[in-house]
């Protein structure tokens, strides 16, 4: 009995050690479990929202709302096309940018936070709230995020300067990961090289810039600063809708019928003689 006890305390100091171990490491034990989106409000209509204009250089692409202000310069469209509307600068546009610094401000905030090396290319990382300890982060090559099946999983990566990407580096997204549940919270500018492939919302303190033929599936999102673009496309990221469950049907049991028992004659009783 007492060689049982004891067995049983190792192997509950080795549990709390695994799930030590696990949250360091930022597995979803400590760090994903019901994170929740980043509400951008009324930003969410935008696919290029600016604070000091818009600048476009070639046939660029954007499928989805645009405004900028204080500064309500748009200039390039076109050649460039827009497949929704040029708010300008109008009050749908100022609320959107009050909304914008409320959805920045939010994912600053969150907590815990997993501290990762600065460079992401070549790396995978399932949904969770990441930070940088040099305060930049950098694409070389290909990131993949992992939503394991699950297409409600976040990723909030922030950082407190920079975002850069190499030409032709890429966000890649697998196990029913998301655009729209992406988000770069920049404390600076982010720089998007020649030909990136990127994925999710770039919230941005000051500016943007995408370098010829960079796309992006998601949103550009910059509070203060400019949006600059040259020959890129750029579609505003929607959730898909979750797919319903089929409910199993109840199998239908036939009523059980008792069995019809014949009744039992009545003896003839037998003459007294």
């Amino acid at each position: 009995m007492r060689n049982s006890k004891r067995a049983r305390a190792i192997l509950g100091s080795a549990g709390i050690a695994l799930v030590i171990a696990i949250a360091a490491m930022g597995g979803p034990t400590a760090n994903a479990a019901h994170l929740t989106t980043v509400g951008l409000g009324t930003a969410d209509g935008f696919a290029v929202l600016a604070g000091s204009a818009i600048t476009n250089t070639g046939s660029t692409v954007i499928n989805g709302d645009i405004g900028t202000f204080p500064t309500t310069t748009t200039t390039g469209f076109p050649p460039g096309t827009v497949n929704g509307t040029n708010r300008g600068g109008d009050a749908v546009t100022q609320g959107a940018k009050t909304d914008l610094v409320t959805a920045y401000n939010d994912a600053a905030g969150r907590t815990p936070v997993t501290t990762i090396p600065t460079e992401l290319g070549g790396s995978t990382l399932t949904h969770g709230t990441y930070s940088s300890a040099a305060g930049t982060f950098g694409i070389t090559g290909a990131l993949t995020l992992d939503g394991q099946g699950d297409a409600s999983a976040v990723w909030i990566f922030k950082m407190a300067t920079t975002l850069t990407t190499a030409t032709a580096s890429s966000v890649v997204l697998i196990g029913g990961a998301q655009s729209c549940n992406v988000f770069w919270q920049v404390g600076s500018s982010a720089t998007l090289g020649g030909s990136t492939n990127f994925r999710g919302n770039i919230l941005a303190l000051t500016s943007i810039t995408l370098v010829t033929s960079a796309t992006v599936d998601g949103r550009l999102l910059a509070r203060n600063g400019a949006v600059t673009l040259d020959t890129n496309t750029i579609t505003r990221a929607t959730c898909a809708a979750a797919t319903p469950v089929p409910a199993t049907p109840t199998p239908t049991v036939a009523p059980t019928v008792a069995p019809t028992v014949a009744p039992t004659a009545a003896a003839t009783p037998t003459p007294t003689i």
